[in-house]
């Protein structure tokens, strides 16, 4: 006997596909009541609702670039001048903040009283504090004091600072520069290839080809050290008296802002840190111990790999919070896209445009976070078999 037809508005597989169909629709119509209301008041008030203003000749300068601008550029080339003051504050930071946050975090847990005493004032102190009162700490109290640009201090490693901001030692833009910076990329990039392939030829035929790319490995690494030792040419700054050319110019509102998120993400890190070591079971600890090791190695190799599951995903919100709290420049004058954006806002009044535009910029900083974070959770969660 043949079974009876469910009728279609009794179909729960249909009910529900319609039922998305219709939120969708609606929510689609009112998208498009809004941008239409949108694009008719643009036109009452004059401002046409494209992005063409973008083209027109900025007419104000930027302080701090890291590439090539003037006032004659357009307002797009300004934006770009802010993305990328952006960009290069966030990774800066990330990588810090990382480091600096594994170290506290460590600090947190040592068996010495006076380390891991040291190590909860800072993070009591940097996270229950604002950040935008720690960046004007650190750049009024702090940088803004330093001495004239007449009469810098002198440091190590041909390093001059001042209130204007630090000139470091830097490569110089050479052939030779960019040839060792080629080799030195290549190097890491091969390297890292070539030690994965090594841990799935071991699992598969043993040790024996193991140790084959283990010494390619090897040989990568002294190439990538020999260019970076011998093959860069370093270009040294050079006090001229009243002033001091050449090598890297970091501002002291770049300096401000990257040791402000630093110190602030960092205090953060450690605490995910400690409680990504903590959850290791103890008897991690004592197995390392009966076979030997000594308490570093087992840090490196038992515990942190482990750890490393736990700690990733907070990380990554550390990492977007970061990335976010960069906009916390304008309060020192950073001219970062955050700025760089309102300051367009101010000389156009195309807020909307403005708006849409930061928007998209952080929404694709965080996304680009995420999605490689996400892609290094999954490399070391457990492979169940």
């Amino acid at each position: 006997m043949d079974e009876q037809k469910i009728p279609f508005w009794r179909d729960d597989r249909v009910l529900k596909i319609v039922g998305q169909v219709i939120v969708l629709a609606v929510i689609l119509v009112i998208g498009a009541i809004i941008v239409n209301n949108v694009s008719v008041n643009l036109r009452r008030l004059g401002l046409p609702p494209g992005f063409g203003f973008l083209n027109s000749p900025a007419g104000f300068s930027i302080g701090d670039t890291a590439i090539p601008y003037s006032s004659t550029d357009t307002f797009g080339r300004a934006l770009l001048v802010g993305i990328v003051n952006t960009l290069r504050v966030a990774l800066l930071g990330i990588v810090l903040a990382t480091l600096l946050g594994i170290v506290v975090g460590i600090a947190r847990l040592s068996n010495n009283w006076l380390v891991r005493q040291l190590a909860l004032v800072y993070v009591e102190i940097f996270r229950n504090t604002p950040l935008l009162l720690q960046l004007f700490l650190i750049y009024q109290a702090g940088f803004l004091k330093l001495p004239s640009i007449e009469n810098p201090l002198r440091l190590p490693a041909a390093t001059y600072l001042s209130n204007k901001g630090m000139h470091i030692l830097w490569p110089a833009s050479s052939l030779r520069t960019t040839i060792a910076l080629i080799l030195i990329v290549a190097s890491i990039i091969l390297g890292l290839i070539l030690w994965q392939r090594r841990l799935k030829v071991m699992e598969l035929q043993g040790g024996s080809v193991g140790r084959n790319y283990q010494i390619a490995v090897i040989a990568l690494a002294v190439i990538g050290v020999l260019a970076l030792l011998f093959g860069l040419e370093w270009e040294a700054p050079q006090f001229t008296g009243n002033s001091v050319d050449g090598g890297l110019y970091l501002s002291s509102e770049f300096g401000a802002l990257l040791f402000g998120l630093v110190f602030y993400t960092a205090a953060f890190i450690a605490e995910v840190v400690r409680a990504g070591i903590q959850s290791v079971s103890k008897g991690q600890w004592e197995a390392s111990q009966a076979l030997g090791l000594q308490s570093g190695l087992t840090m490196r190799l038992v515990v942190f790999p482990q750890a490393l599951r736990v700690m990733i995903p907070p990380l990554t919100s550390e990492y977007l919070n970061l990335a976010k709290n960069s906009s916390l420049a304008a309060g020192i004058a950073f001219p970062d896209f955050f700025q760089v954006a309102f300051t367009i806002n101010n000389q156009t009044g195309r807020v909307l445009q403005v708006l849409l535009l930061i928007m998209i910029v952080y929404l694709t900083i965080n996304l680009i976070i995420s999605l490689i974070m996400n892609g290094l959770n999954q490399r070391v969660q457990i492979k169940e078999r």
